[in-house]
């Protein structure tokens, strides 16, 4: 699926910029948060239609995607139960969706707004660590679906041509959080904001 074209460097960056950003949840020495009931994931045609290809589903896998890696990451944050599950078109589009199981309400509080401070910030990191890359990050609104939720789009512009949009939605249902995010070529015209907000609605209903 596609992702933010920025440079290798300018990823590390970012990696270093989220862990100086504040370290919100610290592990405890007690060790990985205990497993809680399995969270269903979205299907292939509950994602956003595409005008001239159809979605299809990958497996669902343990562990982190790496196609949030630029916005949303592990780092100071609790060794929870990651599960995730890709999404591809036969073109330029692609989406994610993550689901982490947490051991409290409270600690899926915090880690739902962690996560969505990192995707508020995003586009500011993104400049700040690489000067060939303009970005910006615009707000859709909150969701009102089960504890909440909220839309965000990003978008970014390199120096050598590369345009990308995404929309990333973070929404928890009690002690869940899930984080979706959907991507392609193009600006904030191209994006399927409406469309998003039913996904995400629909994504965090379908957890339990």
């Amino acid at each position: 699926m596609p992702t933010l074209r920025i440079r290798t460097s300018a990823c590390a960056a970012l990696a270093v910029a989220a862990l100086a950003a504040g370290t919100v949840l610290t592990a405890p020495a007690a060790g990985a948060a205990p497993r809680a009931a399995t969270p269903t994931f979205l299907s292939a045609s509950q994602l956003p239609p595409h005008p001239t290809s159809s979605w299809t589903a990958g497996p669902v896998t343990e562990g982190f995607p790496e196609a949030l890696g630029t916005c949303v990451s592990t780092e100071g944050v609790l060794d929870y139960d990651y599960r995730h599950r890709e999404f591809r078109t036969d073109l330029d589009t692609g989406a994610v969706q993550l689901t982490v199981v947490t051991d409290t309400a409270a600690h899926a509080k915090a880690l739902a707004k962690h996560y969505d401070d990192l995707i508020r910030t995003c586009a500011d990191r993104i400049e700040q660590s690489s000067p060939d890359v303009e970005a910006e990050g615009r707000d859709y609104g909150k969701l009102a679906v089960e504890e909440g939720a909220r839309v965000r789009g990003l978008h970014t512009e390199t120096s050598w041509g590369a345009n990308d949009i995404a929309l990333l939605s973070v929404g928890r249902d009690n002690r869940t959080v899930t984080v979706v995010k959907w991507g392609q070529m193009g600006d904030f015209d191209d994006a399927p904001v409406a469309a998003f907000k039913k996904t995400t609605v629909t994504a965090v209903n379908k957890l339990y």
